[in-house]
This record gives C-alpha cells, structure tokens and sequence, in this order.
C-alpha cells in the first residue's frame, strides 16, 4: 500500500501539472495530462481495495492485546509518512561549504516542491483510506520539526533532554535519527548555520528599507524576503518557530560569552578600572561640556583599543541574529494574518487587553493581575510568537547584575568603531567605509541595543547622555575653533547612530532632544554624503 502511495506522491509531484483557476481552452490538452491521471486513478483504486479490507476486519484479540485495524493502518500510514518526510528533509537542507554561491534558495524551492507533493497526496489520498490526511500532515510534520530543533537546542544546554524524555519522539511512531554531517546535529542546525555563514556582517551590508543582505564586494543580493517566505512554504510555521528558538539559543550563548568576557578580562582590571573612573570624573558633569574633547576622547579611545575586537564580533553576532528574528516574526505574522485573519484579530485583541489590564494593576494594585499559579502569560506568549506579534529588540534573554562602568565602557565602545562607518543618504542607513574594516551599521546598532536591553534601564539612560555630551561637546569645540561651517564627521556619524538607535528600540525622538539640541538632530542629514 505504501509503496502505491509512494508512487501517487511522485506522480502529483514531479508530473502532473496543477490547473490554474483560469485557463485558456487551447491550453486544456496540455494541462489534462489523460494518461498520468488515469495512472493516479490506478494506483488510487489499488489503494481503496487495500483499505477496504483492512477496515472490513472487526477489533480482534491477540491474546491480551486488542487490535483496531483502522487504528492499525493509521499507526502504519503515519510511520511511513515520518519516514518519509524526515528522509526529505535531512537529504534536502545539506549545503556544501565550498559552494561559490549560496545553494540555499535553490534547496529550499525543490524541498518545498517535495512538502507540496507529500501534501497534496495526501489531501487526494484521504478521502479514499478515511483518515484525516491534513490533521495527520501537521501533527506529524510539527513532531519531526519540533523534535529536531530540541535535540539541535541540546548543545546549548547542561541538562540534555534524552529520546526518553522527548515529548515528541514515540516508540509506536518513532522519528529516525541521521548521522551529523558537520558541526550541526541536523537539518535544523544546518539551516540556520548555512543562513548566519551568508548574512555575516563582516562580509555584507543590510539595507533595512529593502529587508535585504548585500554582499560587500559584488554588491549583489545575499538574502531577502523571499528566502523567509520560502521557508514558510517548506519548512511551514513549525520550521520558522523552531529556526527562532535556535537563534534564541546562539544569541543566549553569545551573550553570555560577553559578560564572562567583560567580567573577567576588564573588570577584574585594577588598571582598567582606574581608567574608566578617571574617564568618569573627566566627563562629570555629565550634562556639562568638555573644554578639550578633541583630545580627551581620543586618548581614552586610544587607551582601551587593545580590548575592543572580542567585544566587536560578540555584538555583530547578536545584532545579525536578532535582525533575522525581524525578519521571521515577520513573515509569521504575514501568514498569519493572510492564512487565519480571525486568529490574528483575537490574538492581538487579547494581547492589548492583556496589557491594558496589567498596566491598571500597577497604576492601582487593588486591580487583578494573574497569579504565579496562572499559565495564563506564559502560554499566551508563546501563541503570539508563533503568530510572530512581538519584537524580538524589546526582550531580555539573559539575568544579570549590576556592573560598574557598564554605560561608559558601553560608550567609549560605540564611539571607538563608528570612525569605521559612514552615514549614506541614499541608503539611509550607515555603512562600512573601508573593505578593510568589516563592520556594518545595522547589526551593530542592533546588537548594541540588545546588549542594553539585558541590563536596567538607566544604564540606556546614562549611554545616550554620555553620546549627548559627546555631540554638543564636539559642536562647541568646532564652532569655537572659527573654522568649520559644517557637523564634523564624528558627529555626523554619532548622530547617525542615534537616529538608527531610537528607530530599531521604538524610542520617542524627545529622549535624545533631552541631550541634543534638535535642531543639531534636523539638521544633519543635510552635511551626510549623498
């Protein structure tokens, strides 16, 4: 029987064209494909017989097991499919790392071409063998998928969940298990190492207007939104939420690599502790001005060049990651609204009551808030992210404590790296200047947020006063000094950041007018190069 279905499958797959909604009577021949269909209808009566006598056969014991033949051959046709799928999947996501270009778009068209058959058979086939073709597809398609990314997601954490304790695996149904190719356990690993390897920042450009990757020396497209729908036609919306979670993991791990590095390496520093306090004291006030900025900020930028490369690749990482669950939460959301506008509706209702409720609470605590024992926020949430109704840039990933200097050492670190970067009009957005120093705009504000984001708000607070001074500072010491009659370039750049800053974090432009004249913030894009 299934070996019938197989060839069903190949056939709806591979040969027979699907008819269009529309179509033009001379073109009727083309599309009628009599002898592929009357092979379908073959193999389709072949089926019907096989399950005709199976569901004929009455619940029967084998000594003290009972035996439901309809059971029977749903537990067989779901095995076969697992196998089936499961197969597709790991052959279909390999990549070959010495490829020129990204063979990703290509593999994923012919996989989805493969779930699309497998689909569609199933949808002809179920009517015949009286099962419920589609309920079985996800719930089988989820398990493979969910199932897959827990055991890539087994490498970031101490506590290993084993086959035995999967809430997904079953030994009625179970889910093969391939041997790893490269670094990744599977096709879920492979897929999101192959998307960060062609999205990395030291060697492309992201344009947030086009939602698109740039690569830095051909200039051609990378990646773009097409590659995240095709995701969804392939992978469905299983694939995405499981690519996010797995970029959660990474982001978690980049992350707290950072702060064992900036624990270890700078804070355990008597000598860079005594920089950073002197530093400190030569800033304060902090809503003041500095007399000499042009030589002050440049020694202590010289001072800490030596600690900056770990640190730059740590928050590009982060900032790459989180522009890609952008761009999946996108695409969820997307589909979402388009395939089931009602669930978007109700999901989206009951988050802003949601959130209208708990704000009242902590206006007037006499007012209900859920309880602990509620699962209430914890399984709403994880509704919206598969809906793709959250933002990525806003949430905490890691717990930390308070850490001395973390405002400043954050500043001298953001206005060490932005002499690397130049602010294109006709972009909008800043780029690299020179080949030399891989470093792009996006990723790095991004990854800057997000590392803020992970500690209390008064350390953004304290940045953006520090950047606030460094501008209004610098402009002071230009117009003094009689001879410029433009923003000089740091400051254009500063200002740059800040504009892409308050754009990805969702802040009110009035939060950086309370540090920066604004019309020093209008008026800068107009010295920016065209």
């Amino acid at each position: 029987m299934f070996s019938l279905l197989s060839q069903i499958i190949q056939l709806q797959t591979h040969h027979i064209k699907e008819v269009p909604t529309r179509l033009e009577k001379e073109k009727l021949r083309d599309f009628a494909q009599l002898d592929l269909r009357h092979e379908v209808a073959k193999l389709t009566h072949s089926i019907s017989v096989f399950t005709e006598g199976i569901l004929m056969m009455k619940t029967t014991l084998v000594g003290i097991i009972k035996i439901d033949p309809k059971q029977l051959l749903e537990d067989g046709i779901r095995k076969e499919l697992v196998c089936q799928v499961a197969s597709a999947l790991h052959n279909g996501i390999m990549f070959n790392p010495k490829a020129k270009q990204s063979e990703l778009m290509s593999k994923l068209e012919i996989l989805g071409a493969k779930m699309d058959g497998f689909v569609r058979s199933f949808e002809y086939i179920q009517d015949y063998v009286d099962i419920h073709g589609l309920k079985i597809w996800q719930e089988e398609v989820s398990r493979i998928i969910n199932y897959n990314m827990e055991q890539e997601c087994n490498s970031f954490l101490r506590t290993k969940v084993h086959d035995w304790q999967s809430v997904y695996q079953s030994t009625t149904i179970p889910i093969p298990k391939f041997p790893a190719v490269d670094n990744s356990i599977n096709f879920m690993g492979r897929l999101v190492r192959e998307i960060l390897r062609i999205t990395d920042p030291k060697n492309t450009s992201y344009i947030d207007q086009m939602k698109t990757w740039y690569d830095n020396k051909t200039r051609l497209e990378v990646m773009d939104l097409k590659v995240f729908s095709r995701m969804q036609q392939s992978l469905g919306t299983y694939g995405l939420t499981g690519l996010d979670r797995l970029l959660c993991f990474m982001m978690v791990r980049e992350l707290q690599k950072f702060l064992s590095v900036i624990e270890r390496g700078v804070l355990r520093d008597k000598a860079w502790l005594e920089m950073f306090g002197s530093f400190m004291k030569s800033l304060n006030p902090v809503k003041g001005l500095i007399s000499n900025p042009s030589k002050l900020y440049p020694t202590y930028m010289t001072k800490a060049a030596k600690m900056w490369p770990p640190f730059v690749t740590l928050v590009l990482k982060v900032g790459q990651m989180q522009l890609l669950r952008r761009q999946i939460a996108n695409e969820l959301n997307f589909s979402c609204k388009f395939d089931s506008k009602f669930l978007a509706s109700a999901l989206q209702n009951t988050n802003h009551a949601l959130l209208a409720d708990i704000e009242a609470h902590y206006q007037d605590p006499t007012k209900p808030y859920p309880k602990e024992q509620n699962p209430l926020m914890y399984e709403f949430a994880s509704y919206l992210e598969c809906a793709g109704i959250c933002n990525p840039l806003n949430k905490i990933y890691i717990t930390t404590k308070r850490l001395p200097y973390f405002s400043l050492f954050t500043f001298l670190f953001v206005i060490s790296q932005l002499h690397k970067l130049q602010y294109l009009k006709s972009v909008g957005s800043m780029v690299l200047k020179l080949p030399k120093d891989p470093l792009d705009g996006p990723p790095f504000v991004v990854g800057v947020l997000s590392l803020l984001k992970q500690f209390h708000s008064e350390n953004t607070d304290q940045f953006l006063a520090l950047l606030g001074q460094y501008v209004r500072s610098m402009v002071e010491f230009a117009a003094g000094s009689g001879k410029a009659t433009e923003l000089p370039p740091e400051v254009t750049t500063v200002l740059s950041f800040l504009d892409d800053f308050i754009y990805y974090a969702g802040l009110p432009r009035q939060m950086i007018e309370s540090h920066i004249p604004a019309y020093i913030f209008d008026e800068f894009k107009s010295n920016c190069q065209q």
